[in-house]
């Protein structure tokens, strides 16, 4: 299956293990040793008072990933809690 970053972009991400969606892709990071994509990259978090301000990133490797469809990406990721999770990126604030 082959599939354009314009495509992917507009898919949702959803974390089957508690339902919870995590937004749209708004990158794809590609190991250039080996030409394959290492994951995607979803938004962060964003609470009722900071609506305005994005959050951290969250890194999601590709192994995780475990089905693009139509209009979805499903994705496992154990963690809980963003602050227990293994793939954030960075936090906006911070920068």
């Amino acid at each position: 299956m082959e599939s354009s970053f314009l495509e992917l972009r507009c898919k949702e991400v959803v974390n089957v293990v508690d339902g919870r969606r995590l937004g749209h892709i708004i990158d794809v990071v590609f190991n250039l040793a080996t030409a394959c994509v290492s994951g995607i990259v979803v938004p962060g978090e964003k609470s009722f008072w900071n609506v305005f301000k994005s959050g951290a990133e969250f890194f999601i490797p590709y192994s995780q990933i475990v089905k693009i469809g139509e209009d979805t990406i499903l994705v496992q990721i154990h963690g809980g809690a963003p602050n227990n999770n293994p793939y954030i990126l960075s936090d906006k604030k911070g920068q």
